[in-house]
């Protein structure tokens, strides 16, 4: 189509979008944003939006924060960047200390056995995050299993922890991944709990009395568990377990039910495994909890835990690798030994990033802050609840700050909407259309504000979507 903005016209005639359809993209006028404060956005023709997934996870504070803004400004009369590569510089190493003592905030739950985080590796984004973990892992287990050992992951259905090549590689979303499946080392997949789907029918849809649930048997885990043990007689045993903790995010907003993660964890040390969390998205607050990880909501610190998104409150690409003593141990030597690790990123611990990181970190653990996202939560339970009445919405998941709205053909059979009628994709262009932005993922549309969303603005979000309900599929009878 023809456009008459000037940027417009720029992104049509060059840009090449992620994860987009790009004939749709050029049927269609762009929403081009020019500025941010807080929840807010505002477009080059002059119309406010309320960014309701908070820029694709990441930006955690708002937009223009004085903060993070501040600690930018004074960073960038010292230095920009400098590399890593035999260097080392003040706001990289601090930040480090501050990830690590951020990660020994714990929950008074009976704790898997557990080793403390003590190192961090920094990167660009969550995939070279992952990348980083499966090769420290990788070679972890040759290095303590003989170089005859050839190391294996498993992962989750429905997993999906980023782009590069091996993070693809632990990843099982068909539509995501399989284009690619010549160039990736094999992996493998067991069940992960999606109790609105489970095949045991122990779940009920929510709008049925809650009384009706059956009594788990918890038959995912113990997937997992013969999972493990097959590997083990065969004398394959896994290298490590690539989970997200608490919620999976691109697999559809699909949460764990609780005492899942724990007692995964148990049977994965129990095979010497290690335990990798993505908490790309589940990290620095967004999934609950006071620290910055998810797992440890559930007693579980893993051995490898990669970060991004929100790191730096949504200001800058970086991200960070953090692994226990004993990994980092593994890597040790004489020169001439050859031991080290042999990865690294240009703009590794790149100051400006971590200058934003600390300044995101600082607002994270501060107690108003933690007081803040629980206030948060609490109203997004209450909006959502009003969107039961609609018979297209089949489930209604939230974890932290996290919710996920299943939308369905048909809520009393769960029957799902074909990918190619674009629910997810026409409530979504319906929302924006009354001032709020998000992005579905297929049927499933994600609502992820910012900490800083006020009640107003968390009830114009919900609001739009109520309503976007009912211009696509109708209204609901009274």
């Amino acid at each position: 189509m023809k456009t008459t903005d000037p940027v417009a016209r720029l992104d049509h005639a060059h840009v090449w979008h992620p994860f987009t359809q790009m004939r749709d993209w050029l049927r269609q006028e762009p929403v081009v944003l020019m500025r941010g404060r807080g929840a807010r956005l505002w477009a080059a023709d002059g119309r406010e939006y309320l960014d309701a997934n908070s820029s694709i996870w990441t930006n955690l504070h708002g937009h223009h924060h004085p903060r993070i803004n501040r600690a930018i400004t004074r960073q960038l009369a010292q230095v920009a960047h400098t590399s890593a590569l035999g260097l080392a510089s003040e706001p990289a190493s601090r930040l480090a200390a501050e990830l690590i003592a951020a990660t020994r905030v714990r929950r008074p739950l009976p704790a898997v056995r557990k080793p403390a985080l003590t190192k961090v590796f920094f990167s660009d984004d969550g995939s070279t995050a992952i990348e980083t973990a499966l090769k420290l892992t990788y070679e972890y287990a040759r290095r303590t299993r003989g170089p005859d050992h050839k190391p294996r992951f498993l992962s989750m259905q429905g997993a999906y922890h980023g782009d590069t090549v091996g993070a693809v590689s632990v990843g099982h979303i068909s539509l995501f991944h399989a284009a690619y499946k010549g160039l990736l080392f094999r992996t493998d997949a067991v069940m992960a709990p999606y109790c609105y789907r489970c095949p045991y029918n122990r779940a009920r849809p929510e709008r049925m009395d809650a009384r009706l649930h059956r009594r788990c048997q918890w038959e995912c885990v113990d997937q997992v568990a013969r999972r493990l043990e097959t590997a083990r007689r065969a004398d394959r045993p896994y290298a490590g377990f690539v989970f997200e903790p608490r919620i999976q995010g691109a697999a559809g907003m699909i949460p764990q039910p609780d005492g899942w993660l724990q007692r995964v964890a148990e049977r994965v040390r129990d095979h010497g495994a290690l335990l990798i969390a993505d908490e790309v998205m589940t990290g620095c607050g967004r999934a609950g909890g006071p620290g910055i990880l998810a797992s440890q909501e559930e007693g579980v610190t893993p051995d490898l835990v990669a970060l991004a998104k929100g790191l730096t409150g949504g200001y800058l690409p970086m991200a960070a690798t953090l692994t226990t003593e004993a990994v980092f141990a593994a890597f040790l030597g004489e020169y001439g030994e050859f031991k080290t690790f042999f990865h690294g990123h240009s703009y590794t611990g790149n100051q400006l990033g971590a200058a934003a990181a600390r300044a995101s970190l600082e607002l994270v653990m501060a107690p108003e802050g933690q007081r803040r996202r629980e206030r948060l939560a609490g109203w997004l339970d209450e909006d959502l609840k009003t969107l039961w009445a609609h018979p297209q919405v089949g489930d209604i998941r939230r974890v932290g700050l996290v919710a996920g709205i299943e939308l369905v053909r048909d809520w009393t059979k769960r029957t799902p909407f074909n990918l190619k009628e674009q629910a997810g994709i026409r409530v979504c262009a319906a929302m924006a259309r009354r001032g709020v932005l998000t992005r579905p993922i297929g049927n499933v549309v994600a609502l992820l504000p910012p900490y800083v969303t006020t009640r107003t603005e968390l009830r114009k979000m919900v609001g739009a979507l109520r309503d976007a309900l009912c211009e696509v599929f109708g209204t609901v009878d009274s």
